[in-house]
């Protein structure tokens, strides 16, 4: 699917240096950090809702029973 991303002057040029700094184009490093940005926030929910599961696991189980 295609869009379209419009950045700030000021982000263009930071995914520009990055960019050449890795020697890759600039689409294949936008693409590359929304892969991470959702990766990391999807381990960072998965956590959350384990410490949760644990830290609440006797008021659910009453839940659960009721």
């Amino acid at each position: 699917m295609a869009m379209t991303l419009r950045l700030s002057d000021d982000e263009d040029k930071a995914l520009t240096e990055q960019a050449a700094r890795e020697h890759r184009s600039k689409h294949e490093v936008a693409r590359s950090a929304i892969l991470e940005y959702t990766s990391r926030r999807s381990r960072r929910r998965d956590d959350l809702l384990t410490k949760i599961k644990s830290e609440n696991e006797g008021a659910l189980k009453r839940l659960a029973d009721s």
